[in-house]
């Protein structure tokens, strides 16, 4: 299996294919012999001020750099922990602490960021990236990248080895590191199918690392020799125009880019035939939308399911369950099936049991791809897992009698927003600091751009200064990433709450979708 996991197919790539394009990103392209160099290299600057395990921050936008890093982590043997750079220094602190980050490599666009974590832990080596020529007490890339020998540390070999740390909020509202193992991580050559890669295969990723779709699909493309094109910015035109000049033909795209993308006022004067296939997930796509991209970009689409704790997919609904119309359209609601070597359940919410086709319960799954936990979160790691080994998803569905899966609701809270993921009791206990506030409830409402848009009931105290919707948003951004604001505040003289004074989110959703509120 080890030949199998990231750093070995680079490798083995720069064996077989010395001279073929492996990356590209703006106007740099790489081979596969000058990526395995260039990481070989990378690693071994980091194992010179590092042990093993050691772990890697990084404060990146999607780039050379940060692709770099992943691989060269894997190789010496360290921990890649890829930072959300859209989070406040504050937000970034409580990451960078409970991580306890050896290195962290930042572009000096988010200098504000690395400030805060650097004054945090003191012992932290800092390695800048950027046209700023880096940051106080801290060595530029280039310096970094020149300090090492060149000798490939010839790590990635053990399965049970970490090699990626994602964050992830929970229903608390605190970050929660994911840890992903090789075992985790490695594509079998039988899962490349799902994409239908051919010869001339090309793709782009504009994901951000620091999600699972992001890293997860670098790892995908790279293992299966496919070569990359990197996109630090996603937006519309952009994509477009790195599809049409780079010839992509593969991308994975979440549902809002999607959107974005086909309303493009200018999308006809992009070459997009080169398009083969878009893999999609991370968030809910209508099947309104999805038929609408299909005539669009006029390309096959394959649908992902799956969370960071799964280390990416475990179902997938592939392109020719596509049906825009017929009996079998009904499927563009569905999840898809199993993806190999996952068995996926579905279980009674309350006492576990496993249910039949067709009755409704939480979704559950087993494979190699589960994480073995989040990082040193024992209670929580635990409560992750049935007691024969299913990860808990969260997620409520259903199985019909062929064995695909339709995701019909989430167990949990959870705001999906754009692709991001935001738990209401963040935003939630953010507002009710304001003094004008006495209860306040959190929740998502559809919406068509950013499939739910971050919506906000307030109970203010009685007798209180009213403040405006203008002014609580801006509150809650002084503390808050810019994504978990709220889009819109109501005001209410009570909020809904059952015999045992338990609050009825449900209720607040069918109150606002009722009055219009969901566009």
């Amino acid at each position: 299996m080890s030949e199998l996991h990231l750093p070995n197919r680079i490798r083995h790539s720069a064996s077989t294919r010395p001279s073929e394009p492996a990356i590209t990103c703006g106007d740099r392209t790489l081979t596969w012999a000058e990526l395995d160099g260039e990481t070989s290299t990378l690693a071994s600057a980091l194992a010179e001020v590092t042990a093993a395990g050691a772990r890697v921050g990084v404060l990146l936008r999607m780039g050379l750099e940060g692709a770099e890093t992943f691989i060269a982590c894997a190789k010496a043997g360290a921990v890649f922990i890829p930072l959300n750079w859209r989070l406040n220094p504050l937000e970034l602190v409580d990451i960078a602490e409970d991580a306890e980050l050896d290195v962290l490599i930042v572009d000096d666009e988010f200098a504000a960021g690395a400030a805060a974590m650097s004054a945090a832990l003191p012992e932290i080596e800092v390695i800048t990236v950027g046209a700023a020529g880096g940051l106080p007490d801290s060595r530029t890339w280039a310096e970094f990248v020149a300090s090492g020998n060149g000798v490939d540390p010839g790590q990635g070999h053990d399965p049970d080895a970490a090699v990626l740390q994602l964050y992830t909020s929970g229903t608390t509202g605190r970050p929660k590191g994911v840890v992903a193992t090789h075992r985790n991580l490695y594509n079998e050559p039988e899962g490349f199918d799902v994409y239908e890669f051919g010869s001339n295969a090309v793709a782009l990723d504009a994901l951000p690392l620091f999600h699972i779709a992001g890293a997860g699909w670098m790892s995908t493309c790279l293992s299966a020799g496919v070569p990359l094109v990197l996109l630090g910015d996603m937006a519309p035109a952009r994509v477009a125009d790195a599809i049409a000049t780079h010839h992509v033909t593969h991308a994975f795209l979440v549902p809002a880019v999607i959107q974005t993308l086909v309303d493009l006022p200018t999308l006809d004067s992009f070459d997009l035939t080169s398009l083969e296939v878009v893999a999609y997930g991370a968030s809910p796509i209508t099947p309104a939308l999805l038929a609408h991209a299909m005539t669009v970009l006029n390309c096959k689409f394959v649908q992902r399911y799956g969370m960071t704790e799964t280390t990416g997919s475990v179902s997938v609904l592939r392109a020719f369950d596509h049906h825009v119309s017929g009996p079998r359209s009904e499927l563009l609601r569905s999840a898809g099936k199993p993806m190999i070597g996952v068995e996926i359940s579905i279980r009674d919410v309350t006492t576990g049991e496993v249910l039949p086709p067709n009755k409704s319960g939480e979704i559950v799954a087993r494979s190699r791809n589960n994480t073995r936990g989040y990082w040193r979160r024992d209670r929580e790691t635990a409560e992750l897992f049935t007691q024969d080994g299913f990860l808990r998803t969260g997620d409520a569905g259903h199985l019909d009698d062929e064995g695909y899966l339709f995701v019909t609701d989430r167990l949990k809270d959870m705001i999906i927003t754009g692709g991001e993921n935001v738990y209401p009791i963040e935003v939630e206990s953010i507002l009710a600091e304001h003094p004008s506030v006495a209860e306040v409830a959190v929740v998502g409402v559809p919406d068509k751009r950013w499939g739910e848009s971050v919506t906000a009931v307030v109970k203010l105290v009685d007798g209180a200064d009213v403040p405006s919707v203008d002014e609580l948003i801006a509150f809650s951004t002084a503390k808050l990433a810019s994504y978990k604001k709220p889009r819109q505040i109501h005001f209410v003289d009570s909020l809904p709450r059952n015999a045992s004074g338990k609050l009825l989110k449900s209720s607040l959703r069918t109150m606002l979708n009722a009055s219009g509120e969901a566009s």
